[in-house]
């Protein structure tokens, strides 16, 4: 039960906001994939939270919208252990990611993050870095 309880994605690891978007979006650098477009805020957060944006421009069906935001969501909370950040993000969805498979999009996070300059675990979480040391 240990493990579900750490992938959960809890009120304190979103962005609630609008001026901490805009804090991101002014202060931060972006990194362009196929599915998504992700901006890094500067260090010094309160940990690594999350902002999702799925526009009705862009994705004009609220079950679109909402696919889309799911899709990320489940991208950052499954992978969010991996990252050393106290960073705070903001995807922007884009159109391509309705034809996505949840992997695809998944993998494409992992490699932005990279790209981002954000330090990943090499292995996952941190306690299973620290424990294959001793």
């Amino acid at each position: 039960m240990t493990g579900a309880s750490n992938a959960r994605f809890p009120r304190s690891a979103r962005l609630l906001l609008s001026r901490d978007f805009k804090r991101v979006f002014d202060r931060g650098i972006n990194v362009v994939g196929k599915f998504m477009v992700i901006w890094v805020g500067d260090e010094g957060g309160e940990g690594l939270r999350l902002g999702v944006v799925a526009s009705k421009r862009t994705f004009r069906r609220a079950v679109d919208r909402n696919r889309a935001k799911r899709l990320l969501r489940e991208a950052f909370r499954l992978n969010r252990a991996r990252f050393d950040a106290r960073r705070d993000l903001v995807i922007i969805a884009r159109r391509r990611i309705l034809d996505a498979k949840r992997q695809d999009v998944e993998r494409e996070f992992v490699n932005l993050m990279g790209r981002a300059g954000v330090r990943t675990f090499p292995s996952g979480t941190p306690t299973d870095v620290l424990e294959q040391g001793n």
